[in-house]
């Protein structure tokens, strides 16, 4: 699904005339005929990428909402476009909020250039803001946003948890974001910044569980040289997040299962119970019901955990949320690799949408970081993602051979590594260069292009010639000029039809 970007202006024939431009350059459009009508629109909840804001309109002009933005803390990038484009204009419009400034009549390119430009800058500073959410523990169901129906309703579910203190279950494939949605609830419920305990079961060794979950006595045991609070005595007063519970062995099961029933742990060595008021999140990729049937894992403290769960759909099942992620992603690599990449390539993101990710979230995560790294341009394409594009059907992957060397070069020389191109190639695409290394004549493209067409039409002449742009007594010219049999033919079928 593509961005969406707001037009404000009152000016019917500057809204269309935008309205067309954007949609050429692959975004989505609404309309705002006033500014009220454009503030009206941001507070619906509406997902919006950008704003293209005029400033002189009757009624509420651009500084008026611009003013009315930020009050209403509305953290939407907007840029300004206006008739008099003065320098203090330029300055006033900037003070008050907005990332860009363009002058009517705007050109397609200029627009273009801004628009990702802000995009950009909109992605990182929400991902900044986000960063500081999650490390303050304030993390909402906001920075949680999502274009999937499916996840919608998960999140709706989330915030009437969040509004307690319910036990939360949270169920979903490896990499889905169980973590974050976790940080989300504890962020909007009464214990947002207090402490975020996490503990991942399946990473603890089985004879250091009782010790990391409830703590130890100095003394206690071989190697306990200091007190240990435990990690429920660390997230007393705040939220408990157990990761991979499923991992968890059956003696810490049954020692677990008291701790949430009576509030209160009893630490290695200890001679008292400590009280804890924790808020208990559990997360796991497996099927916690299959355990218990299996035996594995204990059915009370099933029922325990159990009380309000959640499913997290992996992200195939909510394809319409890729693009925002992957641009969030862009937007915090390049800011750490210190690379001015303004957007990703409409083919690629394509590539990215066509993906099953396997991996989930943490997989599309590792995939933006390693696309930044490769980057030398100012925007991803195809060939940042090679081993993506090799899994996806109708994108070809090829990998030349490396040279061979002689005998007597390979013996007296040391070993060398060797460089592997990989080269993308959209199967409709046509090569500009020969087999010899140097460019194709124009008529060799002309007659590439004039034999695509024919194959892709079915030979019918018409339509050949007026996607192509030539006339009908031009084409078959040139198909005799080329020698293609049955030129001659087709035209009388055609005509006779």
């Amino acid at each position: 699904m593509s961005q969406t970007v707001l037009i404000v202006d009152d000016d019917p024939v500057q809204r269309r005339l935008l309205d067309a431009m954007i949609r050429r350059l692959g975004y989505g459009v609404l309309l705002a005929e006033d500014g009220a009508a454009g503030l009206a629109v941001m507070r619906s909840g509406e997902p919006l990428a950008l704003v293209v804001l005029d400033l002189v309109m009757p009624g509420l002009d651009g500084f008026g909402v611009l003013a009315a933005m930020r009050e209403a803390k509305i953290e939407i990038p907007a840029i300004v476009q206006t008739s008099h484009g003065t320098i203090e204009t330029v300055v006033n419009a900037m003070r008050a909020g907005a990332v860009d400034f363009v002058v009517k009549p705007v050109g397609a390119e200029r627009l273009q250039v801004s628009i990702k430009n802000a995009l950009r800058l909109g992605s990182l500073q929400e991902e900044v803001r986000r960063l500081r959410r999650r490390a303050g523990g304030t993390l909402g169901f906001r920075d949680l946003a999502s274009r999937s129906p499916d996840m919608v309703r998960l999140l709706r579910l989330a915030e009437r948890a969040a509004k307690s203190s319910i036990p939360v279950l949270i169920e979903g494939e490896s990499g889905v974001g169980k973590e974050v949605l976790a940080r989300a609830i504890q962020g909007s419920g009464d214990r947002r910044s207090k402490p975020f305990i996490i503990v991942n079961c399946g990473a603890i060794p089985e004879n250091l569980v009782e010790s990391t979950l409830f703590g130890h006595e100095k003394g206690a045991f071989t190697g306990a040289t200091e007190k240990h609070s435990g990690k429920f005595v660390e997230a007393s007063g705040g939220t408990l997040f157990l990761d991979e519970i499923g991992e968890l062995p059956p003696s810490a099961q049954v020692k677990l299962l008291r701790a949430i029933q009576e509030g209160e742990v009893d630490p290695v060595g200890a001679k008292r119970s400590v009280r804890v008021d924790i808020r208990l999140i559990s997360a796991t990729n497996r099927s916690l019901l299959d355990m218990v049937k299996e035996g594995s894992f204990r059915e009370d403290l099933y029922y325990r955990l159990n009380v309000f769960p959640m499913t997290l759909p992996p992200l195939r099942a909510r394809r319409e949320d890729i693009p925002d992620l992957a641009l969030s992603f862009l937007a915090r690599f390049s800011s750490e690799e210190g690379k001015r990449i303004r957007g990703i390539a409409a083919e690629a993101m394509a590539l990215l949408s066509r993906y099953d990710w396997p991996g989930n979230v943490r997989q599309l995560e590792n995939a933006m970081f390693r696309a930044v790294v490769l980057c030398d341009g100012d925007e991803l394409t195809l060939a940042e993602f090679p081993q993506i594009a090799q899994q996806v059907q109708g994108f070809e992957v090829r990998i030349p051979p490396a040279p061979a060397a002689s005998a007597e070069y390979a013996a007296s020389s040391p070993p060398v590594r060797e460089i592997v191109r990989v080269e993308v190639r959209d199967p409709h695409a046509t090569s500009l260069v020969a087999e010899s290394g140097e460019v194709k004549r124009l008529e060799d493209v002309e007659a590439e292009i004039i034999r695509f067409a024919l194959t892709h039409y079915r030979g019918h002449m018409s339509e050949v010639s007026r996607r192509l742009g030539i006339g009908r007594s031009t084409l078959y010219r040139k198909l005799k000029d080329l020698g293609l049999d049955g030129a001659e033919e087709d035209s009388a079928t055609e005509q006779a039809a």
